[in-house]
Parts: structure tokens; sequence; C-alpha cells
């Protein structure tokens, strides 16, 4: 799920940075196709001021001789019901480094036995803040430090499931007091999370077929997707 970030700057991802108190805007990473293994702008939080910092999207990092390299198991996503377990990856982030990831529209890949489907999704009138993770690495031998994040994934929308039937990305509310519970570090009463962790999809979206996402050619017309649920657009 969600293998790829649209994370253009326009005035709804502007003012998404403006509403979350964002102190060094200027810094955010921008691109049409973000794909796992890039570097990506993160939203966190310490000692009450909020700041973006760049980060690798992929949560295991390994070690080399002289930094660090994405490991060998696949972390861009971190499932909802993994959060939960104490020896899995997530376990400790979800716990103390929460963060949020903004992007304008994201990418769907849904695979068969003789296709493959590409679709992206952009939100309309709307930027998104994806529920994140992320670690902090320091090596032993250069004293490099680096950040490394993922975003977590919930059960299947159904409304999404045509696109991808897999999963859904966890999509936070526009909801003050539960973004800064997120961003809180010294937060860990996670169980006031438990309904974020439900799939909800909370904008409305333009969807567009594609050929390739490196490409981005569309197939056909696009179309729109209204999730019908209540928490859409709250």
């Amino acid at each position: 799920m969600c293998g790829r970030l649209n994370i253009i700057d326009d005035m709804f991802v502007q003012a998404l940075m403006e509403d979350l108190r964002i102190n060094n805007s200027e810094e955010m990473l921008f691109s049409r196709f973000k794909m796992p293994t890039n570097d990506i702008s993160i939203v966190r939080e310490y000692n009450g001021e909020r700041f973006l910092q760049t980060a690798s999207w992929w949560l295991l990092q390994q070690t080399t001789y002289d930094g660090f390299k994405p490991s060998q198991f696949t972390s861009f996503n971190t499932r909802y019901d993994k959060l939960n377990q104490p020896n899995s990856a997530g376990y400790v982030a979800f716990r103390e480094s929460r963060c949020i990831v903004i992007a304008k529209g994201f990418g769907e890949t849904e695979k068969s036995a003789s296709s493959t489907v590409y679709h992206d999704f952009v939100a309309e009138n709307a930027a998104i803040a994806f529920g994140g993770l992320f670690r902090e690495w320091h090596h032993p031998r250069t004293g490099e430090s680096c950040l490394s994040c993922s975003i977590i994934t919930n059960p299947p929308h159904p409304d999404l499931v045509p696109f991808h039937s897999k999963a859904s990305p966890m999509i936070l509310p526009p909801d003050e007091l539960i973004i800064d519970a997120w961003l809180n570090p010294n937060n860990q009463q996670v169980d006031m999370f438990d309904e974020l962790l439900k799939p909800a999809l909370r904008h409305d979206f333009e969807v567009q077929q594609i050929d390739k996402p490196s490409l981005h050619n569309p197939i056909g017309q696009p179309s729109k997707l209204t999730p019908n649920d209540f928490l859409a657009g709250q």
C-alpha cells in the first residue's frame, strides 16, 4: 500500500503546514513522485516545537562501513496490527516517535497474475496528513545520525478495494486535539489512537489510472472518489 507519494507545493499543502505550526516549512522536500527509500520530509515535535526533518522512507536501516542503507526487510509501511506487538519494528516508535507525513496525493498498485495496474490519488481541495513513525540511527564508527520513517497502514477501505485490496493508509483527521496527542513524544497512551487504526480516507480524491509511476502517462479519464464513511472529510 501507498508505495509512492505526491508532495507538490500547492496552497493546500502550505495551509496544512501552517495549521500544524511548523517552524521551518521552507525546508519541505517537494516532488510529484517520491518512492520508498527516497528522502522525504516528516513533521515531528521536540521540546514543544514542530519542525520538518529529512528521513529515509524505509523504517529499518542497516549499518554499513561508512553509513546506512535500507534493510532487506520491507518497512516503508508499518501495519496497524503490528503496532502493539512488542517485538515488531514499530512497537517502540508507535509509543515514542510518531510523526506526520504531509502529501497532496498517493499512489496505489494492484497486482494480479496477469497484470499490474497503477492509480494515483490526489486530494481535492485539501492536503493529506499521514500518520507515520520515525526512528533515529547513530553510526558506531562515524558518529553520523540519520532518521528513517514509515507510514502506518490500516485494513482495506471499502472504497479503495477496487484500486488496492490489501490495505489503506492512516490519514489523520484535522482535529487539533488528536494532532497534538499524536505528535507529543511524551504521550505513550496509545490506546487513545484505537479509532485511528480503522480505515478512513477523510478527503475526496481525484483518481487517475497511469501507465507507470515514473512516466505518469494517464490512461483514460480521471474519476472522483468520495469515501463512503462518516469520517470522510472530518
